[in-house]
């Protein structure tokens, strides 16, 4: 009796940002943009590939779904909303020393892709920024006073 299973590389993936961001180091992610679905800032892909820094510190709000990778980020000072597929991520690890793992690419199954994407379970609008009350001040701040530095949340891009 053979049953088939659902990938495990949405628990591989949530265990491994788990595990890195609780031993106070910073989660990387490698993402294969070919694959179908994935949602990057494409100006910053080199070779069919983006790096991302999926710390909290780093990104204004992020949500681990069961099938994606919901998040949005700064890059160049733009919003970004991005969304993953759990089958891009190529690899996950720790920017201080490189602690994680690499990952085999899942594309879709032909005949299960939909013609536009199926919505996301996770809403980005049920998603808080990691520190909103302290970017409203911020952001009141800045109006107040122009020449003033406002450090927001930021994507770090790394290029191999």
């Amino acid at each position: 009796m053979t049953s088939e299973m659902s990938s495990n590389k949405p628990y591989v993936v949530k265990a491994f940002y788990d595990w890195i961001f609780d031993n106070g180091l910073t989660p990387y992610i490698v993402v294969d943009v070919n694959v179908y679905g994935v949602m990057v800032p494409m100006s910053y892909v080199n070779d069919g590939q983006i790096v991302l820094n999926v710390s909290p510190s780093a990104v204004g709000s992020i949500a681990m779904g069961e099938e994606t990778i919901e998040l949005s980020a700064r890059f160049g000072g733009k919003l970004e909303n991005m969304s993953i597929p759990y089958g891009a991520v190529v690899a996950i690890y720790a920017k201080e020393n490189g602690a994680g793992t690499s990952l085999a690419i899942e594309h879709p199954e032909p005949g299960t892709i939909a013609e536009e994407p199926a919505p996301s379970p996770v809403k980005m609008s049920s998603v808080k920024a990691v520190d909103s009350k302290a970017m409203t001040k911020a952001s009141a701040k800045q109006q107040s006073t122009p020449a003033s530095k406002v450090k927001k949340p930021s994507l770090s891009v790394v290029k191999n």
